[in-house]
């Protein structure tokens, strides 16, 4: 097993973060396999460096210690174009102007709670030759199902509310996510799906451990794993840990970072009892 915890260095971690991470670490080292930390920085506006030193100083007073050297997505922009030039050389991708409010915020990891806009396709069917300053690529969904092998587009889920076997329905993906934006020129911003495919199979991720918000997104992931041939890892969405109105934790909820809780005297096995990991 070789897994991995990848936060965005953005804000403090909080509980859910505790929950995922630990789980993940525990899991790994149950299986005598690799726990990896990937920190998922590529959003330059946001990222900073001083959240990225107190996450790793959050995990390491938790207990958790990983097998090779942070990956940072940021190191890794030539590595995410040359897989992306590979999906536009099979004209699968397509030059997209519209709101750049409503881009960049589809550039992000999908957050529990927040509408999904599918795009209507307003910018659907314009070549590559006419991308402009700012625009971002679009994945043309139903160009890349149509080259895809229905009967391998399936994925493992060993989570308790989605076990089994996963077969993608090509026509419901179409309906309810559509043409995912996979990066935006001029930022160096690469899209949260095409990121993470790669990441997954470049550091040999084996098992994908991850909330439960992201499981209905994890088909685009699958078909992008098909199209650029990297594997498929064995999925694992995990329950959230909420507040007491039954909201995710977000950034937002200081009061519920790691560093609040160790400032006021917690200790790393109050925190798992608190996530119900003890």
């Amino acid at each position: 097993m070789r897994t991995r915890f990848a936060p965005s260095p953005t804000g403090p971690l909080h509980l859910g973060h505790a929950y995922s991470a630990i789980l993940a670490h525990d899991m790994a080292r149950a299986a005598g396999g690799a726990f990896l930390l990937r920190m998922e920085d590529i959003d330059r506006a946001r990222a900073r460096a001083e959240w990225e030193a107190l996450i790793v100083e959050d995990l390491h007073w938790l207990g958790l210690d990983w097998d090779e050297p942070v990956l940072r997505q940021s190191e890794r922009i030539g590595l995410y174009e040359a897989r992306l030039e590979r999906l536009a050389e099979a004209g699968l991708v397509y030059p997209c102007s519209c709101s750049r409010a409503d881009i960049r915020a589809a550039l992000a990891a999908p957050q529990e709670g927040v509408a999904f806009a599918v795009y209507p396709g307003t910018c659907r069917g314009r070549p590559l030759g006419d991308r402009r300053p700012g625009d971002a690529l679009r994945l043309d969904l139903a160009g890349a199902l149509a080259r895809l092998d229905p009967e391998g587009l399936a994925f493992e889920e060993t989570g308790a509310r989605h076990r089994g076997r996963h077969r993608i329905d090509g026509a419901r993906l179409l309906a309810a996510i559509g043409d995912v934006v996979l990066s935006r020129r001029g930022d160096n911003i690469v899209a949260y799906f095409l990121a993470s495919a790669c990441d997954d199979a470049d550091q040999r991720i084996t098992h994908v451990i991850r909330g439960e918000d992201l499981f209905d997104y994890t088909a685009i992931q699958v078909v992008l794993q098909r199209l650029l041939g990297l594997p498929t890892p064995v999925y694992h969405h995990h329950r959230l840990i909420r507040d007491a109105e039954g909201r995710r934790l977000a950034k937002r909820d200081d009061a519920r970072a790691i560093a609040r809780f160790r400032e006021a005297g917690a200790s790393p096995v109050g925190i798992r009892r608190m996530v119900g990991l003890a």
